[in-house]
């Protein structure tokens, strides 16, 4: 039996409940490397579609020399153009890091010489790709600097960003990768013939990669021992060691990855696929400047069983290279099974990218992705 209670009074309005203050984020963005206006693109992408409502947001660009400036918060100034692909232009500014690593306060030197404060920062959520952001470098400064940050953590960022290395770790965990040589610059220059021997052994066609590039910068396909030292110069100019791996004959395949909440297991999206026409790989061209020859699919179509194996070896491949925040893991789907060929720790990230087009394939929209990376920033112990 259910009782009532009749009101003797008008009940008290309920208050709204107050807003909640907003965190600031700094995105950082540009840097030293080769996919610098990528890295651009990214941060166009974010500062359109991150929730205002949340954060208050800090632009700071890092220019090709490696300064770090206040940048203007207008997306449009980024936008991934095939005639004039963004950059950081210096424009005087320097951005001055917490002096200490009890203090978030951020503060800019105009370029008159004044400095003015920023205020605190509660994350920073560093959209670089390649050498000197992407491969631990940053996260070791941001760690010094004792302010959170998204995405992986100085090991991981320095494993997945060399490719020997990733190799080497995924191949300990029991994961298969294609078989490779890796050839520094010293030992191509002084015995080019030997080493040309050697990795024609791995069978044409082969891929020849800077060991510490993205975004298919410095790679190139060779067909013949013909082609081999144009190639390796290619490579070369992009890092002082190159790998140089057998060709695969599969699918394309692509997961985005998310790091787990509260201590749990790695998410994984469905699949991706790179559908490639008369491209002979998919190349920086086909990736961001809307070249032809290549289409994505997503979500790609694979059996139960298939999908389920590639997320199992997705997380897997996440948590051997201590992944924290999000990773792209790209998969060849031979008739042997799956071959992973590289695990990235800040993935392309424009709106058109795999990995967002993979999560909201699965559900979570741009905008949203955006907060769940900020939350999981926030949230990671390091």
């Amino acid at each position: 039996m259910t009782t009532t209670t009749p009101a003797t009074a008008a009940a008290p309005a309920t208050e709204a409940p107050a807003p909640a203050e907003k965190q600031t984020v700094v995105v950082l963005f540009g840097g030293r490397s080769s996919e610098h206006s990528i890295s651009c693109a990214t941060a166009g992408g974010v500062l359109a579609a991150i929730d205002r409502d949340r954060f208050d947001v800090v632009p700071v660009g890092i220019t090709r020399e490696g300064a770090f400036t206040l940048q203007p918060d207008d997306a449009a100034l980024f936008a991934l153009d095939a005639e004039s692909l963004p950059e950081v232009r210096d424009n005087g500014t320097r951005v001055r890091w917490p002096e200490t690593a009890t203090s978030r306060g951020l503060s800019v030197v105009e370029p008159d010489g004044d400095v003015r404060l920023l205020g605190d920062v509660d994350v920073v959520f560093p959209i670089l790709h390649g050498r000197f952001g992407e491969d631990g470098t940053v996260q070791g400064l941001l760690e010094l600097a004792g302010l959170p940050y998204v995405g992986a953590g100085l090991l991981a960022s320095a494993v997945g960003m060399d490719k020997h290395f990733t190799k080497t770790v995924l191949q300990q965990a029991g994961i298969a990768v294609a078989p490779w040589r890796t050839v520094r610059r010293a030992e191509w220059t002084s015995a080019p013939e030997a080493v040309a021997a050697e990795v024609a052994q791995l069978g044409f066609p082969l891929f020849v990669k800077p060991a510490r590039a993205g975004s298919s910068v410095g790679v190139s396909r060779v067909d013949g021992p013909e082609q081999l030292a144009a190639a390796m110069e290619v490579g070369l100019a992009e890092d002082h060691k190159v790998l140089v791996e057998a060709g695969v004959v599969g699918r394309e395949i692509e997961c985005a990855v998310l790091g787990g909440r509260d201590g749990g297991a790695p998410r994984t999206s469905v699949a991706g696929e790179i559908v490639l026409g008369d491209e002979t790989f998919y190349d920086f061209e086909s990736k961001y400047l809307g070249g032809a020859g290549a289409d994505l699919l997503c979500p790609a179509p694979l059996s139960d069983d298939e999908l389920a194996e590639m997320q199992r070896l997705a997380a897997l491949a996440f948590e051997s290279i201590d992944g924290t925040g999000l990773a792209r893991v790209d998969f060849f789907l031979t008739d042997e099974g799956w071959v992973v060929n590289e695990v990235n720790t800040m993935p392309g990230f424009t709106p058109i990218s795999m990995f967002p087009a993979c999560w909201l394939a699965s559900g979570l929209s741009y905008p949203e992705l955006i907060t769940e990376l900020v939350e999981l920033g926030l949230a990671t112990d390091r």
